[in-house]
């Protein structure tokens, strides 16, 4: 009786321990996690995500017509430039035909001028030599008649006489004779002037029209640039705003992937506690029995270690990414890289890169990384992808180079600093690129 007793005193003390350990241990777990945070449903992050790629490519066509717009923007500018140089052409073409013009109205107005000077000195001349044949009728000294020779007093008189009189006749009507061929050779060469100077006008005419063509066809062409710079002005605009709204549906996606990650963090860390309370009730069961303890159930080993290192990075949510940055100790200034990084302004930020991020969560497990995620893809344990589980590195390579890290969460999501301009988010695994194995190291 006695013995029942006591056994049955041992039942109630184990009991009352049990009890009052889980209790304690659901009081110190009720304190140490907060409320849940907000968590996001899979439909409203998926809306998300679809809505941010539709923008994405309206984005990328407004880029292409934007790109086609800029390429017809330059052929149009080296029409400008020969529309140009054809309306200086025909500026100067216009020019040499004018000058050619007036110097044939000169040629002719000169040529009328000596026409018309050798046409008075023939009529002159003509007024001259009737006067002279007058007189001498008058005289009785008419060229060949006798009384020419009247006076004469020696035959020698009479011959001189006589060959005077023939030279100032053939005198006169040689002059006559050279000033007629100098009238009709002046009329010739003023017909001839007058000629080219028509041909002058009418090139110049021809000139003037093909200046006039021109200036219309380098108007046209400059009206057709402005038209075409105006369209590339509002495409640039309708692109700005659609990118605007893209940055904003990213945003939007990375808020509500931040929540999932926190949330999914606040279930890890109750998910944490309630192990503890577990395996503190199981530790009081077993002091409280006189049998062996059982093999229960209780967390894989180094369990804790990687729900640290997961830990480690969700806490690092929303950090702005640095090329180059990230240390044990937490986020750290970016370096230069001589290209893009530095055209994000890395090398001014304090953040983390992909494999930063990786060694500062893994420090936390005293795991050290080398800041190059293609040695950290050569540090631990390689697994198959398709057995990765919570806690393992995520590769990505291009022609067989590693060139992103990642840390996964489970349930198909994972933690990263993805790339210059954005922050540390979680997201879901992309298979694209993905390296066949994940690295293990607890």
């Amino acid at each position: 009786m006695s013995r029942t007793r006591g056994v049955l005193r041992a039942r109630s003390i184990a009991t009352i321990t049990l009890l009052t350990t889980v209790g304690l241990a659901a009081s110190g777990s009720a304190l140490a996690v907060p409320p849940p945070p907000p968590n996001p449903s899979d439909a409203e992050i998926s809306a998300g995500r679809e809505t941010a790629q539709s923008t994405a490519s309206q984005v990328g066509e407004l880029a292409n017509r934007l790109a086609d717009a800029e390429s017809q923007l330059i052929g149009l500018r080296s029409q400008v430039e020969l529309k140009m140089e054809d309306a200086n052409k025909a500026r100067v073409d216009l020019g040499r035909a004018e000058r050619a013009y007036d110097d044939a109205r000169r040629a002719a107005e000169a040529a009328g001028a000596e026409a018309d000077a050798a046409a008075r000195q023939i009529e002159e001349q003509r007024k001259r030599l009737d006067q002279f044949a007058a007189s001498s009728y008058r005289q009785g000294s008419t060229i060949g008649s006798a009384t020419a020779f009247i006076g004469s007093k020696t035959p020698q008189d009479v011959l001189d006489r006589a060959v005077f009189l023939d030279a100032i006749s053939e005198s006169q009507l040689d002059v006559m004779d050279d000033l007629e061929r100098a009238r009709i050779e002046k009329i010739n060469k003023d017909s001839l002037t007058r000629a080219a100077l028509q041909d002058a006008e009418a090139k110049r005419l021809a000139a003037d029209q093909a200046r006039s063509a021109a200036e219309a066809a380098e108007q046209a062409a400059i009206t057709a640039q402005e038209t075409q710079a105006e369209q590339a002005r509002r495409l640039e605009a309708d692109k700005a705003g659609v990118e605007a709204q893209l940055a904003e549906a990213r945003s939007h996606v990375a808020g509500l992937e931040a929540q999932r990650g926190r949330y999914e963090s606040w279930q890890a860390a109750k998910q944490r506690e309630e192990e503890a309370a577990a395996q503190a009730a199981a530790q009081a069961t077993s002091n409280s029995t006189v049998t062996a303890p059982s093999a229960g159930a209780g967390p894989r080993p180094g369990g804790r270690s990687v729900e640290v290192v997961v830990g480690r990075a969700l806490s690092q949510l929303g950090v702005q990414y640095a090329w180059g940055g990230g240390t044990s100790r937490g986020p750290s200034r970016g370096i230069r890289d001589g290209g893009v990084a530095d055209s994000y302004g890395d090398y001014a930020k304090v953040g983390f890169d992909c494999s930063g991020l990786m060694i500062y969560a893994f420090a936390g497990a005293g795991v050290s990384l080398d800041h190059y995620s293609g040695y950290q893809y050569q540090s631990g344990r390689r697994v198959p992808v398709s057995q990765m589980r919570r806690g393992d590195m995520l590769f990505w390579q291009d022609g067989g180079r590693i060139h992103h890290v990642a840390l996964y969460l489970g349930g198909g999501r994972m933690v990263e600093a993805p790339y210059s301009g954005s922050r540390v988010r979680v997201t879901a695994v992309r298979y694209g690129g993905i390296a066949p194995y994940a690295v293990r190291m607890l």
